[in-house]
């Protein structure tokens, strides 16, 4: 089994590339960001909460996400793998992740940070906007989400460079440039 986590700051690119990984290895996508946003447009009693708490530009807690993370995989037990698109933000979360999976026979493969500068974030996500309207991409909750990221998420990143896990990918440039980069590190990772 194949899971990768993809990793990196609000408008760092981590959907798109996510769209092309699912597609070249045959992935089941876990965005929690997706999983939020279904929650919230059927209006669950844990998608209004949600809403409350992503509104105010606030993360998720743990114990909800994760539990709708167990929940999604135990769902997809027949995938070839998962792609984590959005989480973890924490390294409690990252241990929570990796003691769940390890205790189903499917660690964490690789995971794959994707290197963005904030000024280049800031464009994209302005970009974004306009498009699609996002509440999340606002200036005020972006900023909030921007510093959330620098300043408690990027602390990942060392936990899974201890495993031998971490491969910084540049994440600027062409799409499919990316997407050779990211998978050509994968390659490396595949089992079976």
């Amino acid at each position: 089994m194949l899971n990768l986590v993809i990793f990196g700051p609000p408008g760092a690119g981590k959907g798109t590339q996510s769209e092309k990984l699912i597609a070249q290895y045959g992935l089941h996508h876990i965005s929690t960001g997706d999983m939020f946003r279904a929650h919230i447009k059927n209006e669950t009693e844990l998608g209004k909460k949600v809403n409350q708490i992503i509104a105010d530009g606030n993360l998720v807690p743990d114990s909800i996400t994760i539990s709708m993370l167990e929940q999604e995989i135990n769902e997809h037990q027949n995938a070839k793998g998962f792609i984590f698109d959005g989480f973890p933000r924490t390294v409690a979360q990252a241990e929570a992740l990796d003691q769940f999976l390890e205790s189903n026979g499917q660690p964490i493969s690789t995971v794959l940070a994707l290197d963005v500068s904030e000024e280049e974030l800031t464009a994209r996500i302005a970009k974004r906007q306009e498009v699609s309207g996002r509440a999340d991409d606002a200036a005020d909750k972006l900023k909030k989400r921007i510093e959330e990221y620098f300043s408690k998420t990027i602390h990942v990143l060392p936990y899974y460079e201890q495993q031998g896990k971490l491969n910084k990918i540049d994440g600027i440039g062409e799409i499919d440039e990316i997407f050779v980069a990211l998978s050509k590190v994968i390659d490396t990772h595949k089992v079976g």
